[in-house]
């Protein structure tokens, strides 16, 4: 393991550098293991495809940022979750605009509902444990680190950490699961 963070790090350095082989060497050995986390977070392979374009793109723009990275495959899963959050955020609001344009053309049978698709992500996180939801909250929404977490709460960095963690993995899950429910419903629907 040594070696490879030996590896790992000369090759941020070359790729902060604007070593484009160096970012191809990289691509090939995280993109795999990325795309598999983000497919079991969506359970889609198109999006899972550009969610990992995506990173690597926005992994290439801000490549000076990498040389400072210690632990790159923490710094890379991070960036993933963020985006295939963003991602499905992004396809339920083109699935509510979808399903106006076809009520205003009189071709949806079932009323779009007055409250925006993205309630789904204040559902799921109200569906948290208090003690997840507020180390979720205090991270996401308040932009506090694990370390000033943990003060606030009287716990842990790594229980905040993990905290963290599993309310992730819970709000992707859920809306996951919602979106998968309306988007049955709507091609019943459309039979």
């Amino acid at each position: 393991m040594p070696n490879n963070v030996v590896d790992i790090s000369a090759t941020l350095l070359e790729v902060s550098r604007g070593d484009e082989n160096a970012f191809r060497d990289l691509f090939r050995q995280y993109a795999d293991h990325l795309y598999a986390y983000i497919w079991q977070l969506t359970k889609s392979r198109e999006l899972a495809e550009e969610v990992v374009q995506d990173i690597f793109l926005q992994i290439w723009i801000s490549r000076e940022a990498l040389a400072g990275v210690r632990n790159f495959r923490n710094y890379l899963f991070v960036i993933a979750r963020n985006h295939a959050l963003n991602a499905i955020k992004k396809m339920m609001r083109e699935r509510k605009r979808a399903m106006e344009w076809e009520l205003a053309r009189g071709e949806a049978d079932t009323p779009v509902s007055p409250e925006p698709d993205l309630d789904i992500v204040e559902e799921a996180i109200r569906q948290l444990p208090s003690q997840q939801q507020k180390a979720w909250l205090l991270s996401r929404r308040q932009g506090k680190k694990y370390h000033e977490i943990a003060r606030e709460m009287q716990l842990s960095r790594e229980t905040v950490k993990k905290y963290i963690q599993y309310a992730t993995q819970s709000i992707v899950r859920y809306v996951t699961s919602r979106i998968t429910t309306l988007l049955t419903i709507c091609i019943l629907h459309s039979l």
